[in-house]
């Protein structure tokens, strides 16, 4: 990394920036091009290895990439503003972000149901106790992220 002094290396704080997003972009190798996908994603922390559960279609592009390659990157961040800051005669823009590499596995039966129910849903006050379609599981692809890789910045507002 080379803003050393915008590198967050305390697990905790990592945790938090995580926490805050709404949205992962995972990137897929795709020949010449990456192939980048925006998700809503929930995660899990368990003794400093975080997990990160996505879902989708068992179908398409990203299914497909997926299945033939189970490994990919994620970034996800936290914009904020851009500061102009005179008497420096610079702009800088002020965020958060945490960025890696995962290994993808596929979710079966009682797994896949747990980490719906109780990963997913959860995540959101708003669906925690939702009665969502349950049968809808059986067309629904759910990948679990080990994170093997793990880094973060942060450009934070000034007080």
């Amino acid at each position: 990394m080379r803003r050393k002094d915008r590198e967050v290396t305390d697990f905790n704080t990592i945790v938090s920036i995580i926490d805050e997003c709404d949205v992962i972009r995972i990137g897929l190798a795709d020949g010449n091009f990456p192939y980048i996908v925006p998700l809503n994603f929930a995660y899990t922390v368990r003794e400093q290895e975080t997990c990160f559960y996505i879902h989708g279609a068992m179908a398409g592009k990203k299914y497909e990439m997926l299945k033939n390659c189970p490994y990919c990157s994620f970034e996800m961040d936290i914009p904020f503003s851009i500061d102009c800051i005179p008497e420096m005669k610079a702009v800088t823009m002020r965020y958060k972000s945490v960025m890696g590499k995962c290994k993808v596995d596929f979710l079966e039966g009682n797994e896949k149901q747990s980490a719906m129910d109780n990963i997913f849903m959860a995540r959101y006050e708003k669906t925690k106790n939702f009665d969502y379609d349950k049968n809808m599981l059986e067309k629904t692809a759910v990948a679990k992220l080990t994170v093997i890789e793990l880094t973060a910045k942060a450009n934070p507002m000034q007080e």
